[in-house]
């Protein structure tokens, strides 16, 4: 498994060189810049680090970056050193933001791009938060072997099941 990890300020600038370095990290594994997969991953870290730097920033502490190539996908968890909040929506626990509202859809959006995503308390205080995109069979770089019914290395207790592919998909 390939891991990237990088400490960063819990800065707006900080954050901004995740978007970044994930989008290059990605292109180094063979996701190239400008893909799907590349794009949403992208999305995902920038959501999760504007998070890190608004909610979970504690004042002279870091946030963390690393990224996975698992079986099948990429892995992103971005930790802070704030316990508590984000929490994956429930039903009738998010409501929409309005129209003008300038907060409240971060979360949202990591719900809609990621084909799984929780959050993760750790010791001391803090969280991480872990989403996962799902690589399309084609995109995968040579590296990434699929095997039926394997989704990643870790334990099955970490997480859902994978997703049963349509009939008829390409692969």
């Amino acid at each position: 498994m390939r891991v990237f990890t990088q400490r960063l300020s819990a800065t707006p600038r900080g954050a901004r060189l995740a978007r970044h370095l994930a989008a290059h990290q990605l292109h180094d594994w063979g996701l190239p810049h400008g893909s799907a997969t590349s794009e949403t991953v992208a999305s995902v870290v920038a959501e999760l680090a504007a998070n890190a730097v608004t909610h979970g920033r504690v004042p002279g502490r870091d946030f963390e970056l690393r990224l996975s190539l698992v079986t099948g996908g990429v892995r992103i968890e971005v930790t802070d050193t704030r316990s508590g909040p984000p929490r994956p929506p429930g039903p009738g626990d998010v409501r929409p933001p309005g129209v003008l509202d300038e907060h409240g859809r971060g979360l949202l959006l990591v719900d809609a791009l990621a084909d799984r995503w929780e959050v993760l308390d750790r010791e001391p205080p803090g969280k991480t938060v872990r989403a996962e995109i799902d690589v399309p069979h084609s995109s995968r770089p040579g590296t990434l072997q699929v095997r039926p019914g394997v989704w990643s290395a870790c334990t099955d207790t970490d997480h859902a099941p994978p997703r049963p592919s349509a009939p008829g998909a390409g692969s």
